[in-house]
């Protein structure tokens, strides 16, 4: 695909983490989790800057201290804590900084991939026509129920293969691209009116939510640079 995009990325870091203390600076196979995702955007073709939102004096040093193309946002009072929402956080950032369209992503996406990004960015630009935001999923096609134990995506009197399931799938917090347009017209939501969906394999996928997914991790991101895949 020939046609120039530009992109900026938006970052958000908060320093306090409930169940991981210090996770974005915690060690992740020998760098700071949050430098994985910015060596991933920074190798995008169509990423023109990367727009880091942070209260921490400390990551905001790093940052500019180890890569260009970055810029720091300070986080204001009114939007910091566990309970301020993702959109908050977005509609502010966005006010402070030209450009028409964005990819939100975490630091807690270190298997997120130069190449899934480009991929996710060509979806989005080559589907505006149908679509006015895309945000990426993960693939799951096992029995689930309810709380109370009632089936949600299957029939108990009737045991299909797994595999013959209707898929379902999981918002898995990698990938968020929007238009300040669609991001305005829907409500100030990064998930537009009319959003598509964009599958990603679920070993790239792994978000890191609590120590678990820390482990699991850092042990995909060792076997990949041992196979020379990342």
């Amino acid at each position: 695909m020939d046609r120039e995009f530009k992109v900026t990325a938006l970052v958000p870091q908060k320093d306090h983490s409930e169940r991981i203390p210090g996770k974005n600076m915690r060690s992740f196979c020998g760098r700071p989790l949050f430098h994985w995702i910015l060596m991933s955007l920074r190798g995008s073709k169509y990423i023109t800057n990367i727009i880091i939102d942070t209260d921490s004096q400390i990551i905001s040093e790093d940052a500019l201290r180890n890569f260009d193309r970055v810029s720091i946002i300070e986080r204001p009072e009114v939007i910091r804590g566990d309970f301020v929402s993702m959109n908050s956080i977005i509609a502010y950032d966005i006010s402070q900084i030209e450009g028409e369209y964005f990819l939100q992503t975490h630091s807690t996406n270190p298997l997120l991939t130069t190449a899934t990004i480009n991929r996710a960015i060509e979806r989005y630009f080559a589907r505006l026509d149908t679509y006015d935001s895309l945000f990426s999923v993960t693939r799951r096609q096992v029995r689930l129920y309810w709380q109370d134990g009632q089936p949600v995506n299957h029939n108990l009197k009737e045991l299909l293969r797994t595999q013959d399931l209707q898929p379902i799938y999981e918002e898995n917090s990698n990938i968020y691209i929007f238009s300040r347009a669609s991001f305005n017209q829907s409500g100030k939501r990064r998930i537009g009116l009319r959003p598509q969906m964009f599958e990603m394999d679920r070993f790239e996928a792994v978000d890191i939510d609590d120590e678990q997914d820390f482990k699991l991790a850092e042990l995909l991101k060792r076997l990949k640079c041992t196979e020379g895949g990342l």
